[in-house]
């Protein structure tokens, strides 16, 4: 008897749920459910949060005395918080971004297969596609869309990285569901392993391998909660995009550690290609944030309303 399966974690359930003669996937299920409570969190909180106020928490009701930073040319009639037809429109525009990016990400992370077959590229048949890149793209596809609508950009970015960060946790989570995102084999005690007859995502999903994709779940969920303290107790309360550049920076971070446990070669020193895009998105997005806090604070010292 192979004494790996013995120090894992036996996974041994059925991955599709049986729906009369149909059965749909337990993976697929998962990411439904992630998604529709993403949508509803941040329809949520926009229905919160007002559309011109500089600070979160204070909200500005139509026909009241206006609160700083809110233009004077404001309607009445107009509703004081985010309009959720917008968001509609934005997470729409969001789509194409991140499936044209996150196809594009995964040619760079498997460069050697995609240098060798070009047109598996154009193929969704074939390979995956980059959650980094989806991120990527999606963030930018949704912020030309919300600047298409004269929505207040840095305020969605705002409202939207909670609920983006919860959705990227359960998808992940939903994953083991389906086997799929396992990491390479070992013999740690927590390491899973999918015994029933599946199908599976995974490769080999019978060897003992390290719970990847919980591993990134769990580490999302740890920077969701860093994101709450930072928009409670810091200045990032402030609903001007910043919390969002320094929450998928974090996320970026995460992801970059947990890719240490994947399967894929290492392309730079001990680094594989996934860690090298996910530093590149750390980096640019902390100092993203980092010039825009400086131009803040620039800013303040001439208008000191804005910190008011």
């Amino acid at each position: 008897m192979n004494p790996g399966v013995l120090a894992s974690i036996p996974l041994a359930f059925d991955p599709a749920l049986a729906l009369g003669d149909r059965a749909i996937r337990l993976e697929t299920l998962g990411v439904a459910v992630a998604v529709l409570a993403g949508l509803l969190w941040v329809a949520l909180i926009a229905g919160r949060t007002p559309a011109f106020e500089g600070w979160i928490g204070t909200p500005v009701h139509a026909g009241h005395e206006r609160a700083p930073g809110v233009p004077l040319g404001a309607a009445d009639d107009e509703p004081w918080h985010l309009r959720r037809d917008d968001l509609l429109f934005i997470v729409l525009g969001a789509v194409p971004g991140a499936v044209v990016m996150g196809r594009a990400f995964a040619g760079l992370v498997h460069l050697d297969y995609y240098q060798a077959f070009p047109q598996a590229i154009l193929d969704p048949a074939l390979g995956s596609a980059s959650l980094s890149g989806a991120v990527v793209g999606g963030t930018l596809s949704g912020i030309y869309v919300a600047a298409l609508l004269d929505a207040p950009v840095g305020r969605w970015l705002h409202v939207a990285i909670r609920p983006a960060l919860l959705v990227l946790a359960l998808v992940k989570a939903a994953a083991a569901l389906g086997g799929s995102g396992q990491g390479g084999p070992t013999d740690v005690p927590w390491a899973t392993a999918y015994t029933g007859p599946g199908p599976w995502g995974s490769v080999d999903p019978a060897t003992p391998a390290h719970p990847a994709q919980l591993y990134e779940a769990g580490t999302t969920l740890a920077v969701l909660l860093a994101v709450v303290l930072l928009a409670r107790f810091t200045g990032l309360r402030r609903a001007d995009g910043r919390l969002y550049a320094v929450g998928i920076a974090l996320w970026a971070l995460a992801r970059g550690f947990v890719a240490g446990t994947w399967r894929d070669a290492e392309v730079l020193g001990p680094l594989k290609a996934e860690q090298l895009v996910c530093l590149g998105i750390f980096g640019v997005l902390l100092a993203t944030a980092g010039i825009a806090t400086v131009r803040r604070w620039r800013l303040a010292r001439i208008h000191p309303i804005l910190e008011e």
